[in-house]
């Protein structure tokens, strides 16, 4: 059985939700670098860096990053519909992924621990790189609105990979907010997303009141 490695309101949530849509067994163990438990022992033995969403596979290998696992995920099980067959579809849809990974998803690191690019700051330099930050990471969001429309969804006809890890990880550093005034559309666009069976299900697990910061 495949094993999902990930704690409540994380980057999880976007995995979990693809398996639910791909409607594949899985086994879930609670984890997280950032609190200890017995999960956690158990996530590093697979995966030093200690990140999450960590999916293992049937034949014990290990997916990290989570665009990476939504491929594979959308590859290996195509009726799923996370991942378009059709050639051009499929290429926006993994320049979306590797859009919010890279960019969006690398912002939130910033924001939430500073001190891993620069060493030991001060109050107000920890404060200037927040600020600075967060202003960027709506950016682009709202450059990625601009750039990804909903046909009727960012993965097209169906909902789908892209479409799960935007309505994740907008859901940090107050990009919900931001994108609601800037970007209307798009909020609503992500509302529907989590409306979704499949992901309100997933979202009633990990954010249970809905608060979008």
């Amino acid at each position: 059985m495949l094993v999902l490695y990930g704690t409540k309101g994380s980057g999880s949530a976007a995995a979990e939700a693809a398996l639910e849509i791909a409607g594949l067994p899985y086994r879930k163990v609670d984890a997280a670098s950032w609190k200890e438990s017995p999960g956690l022992e158990e996530l590093k033995r697979v995966n030093p860096l200690a990140q999450i969403p960590t999916l293992v596979l049937e034949d014990g290998s290990v997916l990290s990053e989570v665009a990476a696992t939504l491929l594979h995920l959308g590859l290996t099980y195509p009726e799923s519909g996370l991942i378009a067959s059709a050639p051009s579809q499929r290429a926006q849809q993994i320049r979306g992924l590797v859009y919010i990974a890279a960019n969006c998803y690398a912002g939130i690191g910033i924001l939430d621990y500073p001190d891993r690019w620069y060493p030991d700051p001060d109050d107000a330099v920890k404060q200037a790189m927040q600020t600075r930050g967060r202003a960027r990471l709506h950016e682009l969001w709202e450059i990625f609105a601009d750039q990804f429309p909903a046909t009727p969804w960012l993965s097209g006809e169906r909902l789908g990979a892209l479409d799960v890890l935007a309505a994740t990880v907008s859901m940090w550093s107050g990009a919900r907010k931001a994108l609601a005034k800037s970007r209307p559309e798009f909020s609503a666009l992500l509302a529907r997303i989590e409306a979704e069976p499949h992901v309100a299900a997933v979202w009633a697990r990990h954010w249970p009141k809905e608060q979008k910061a």
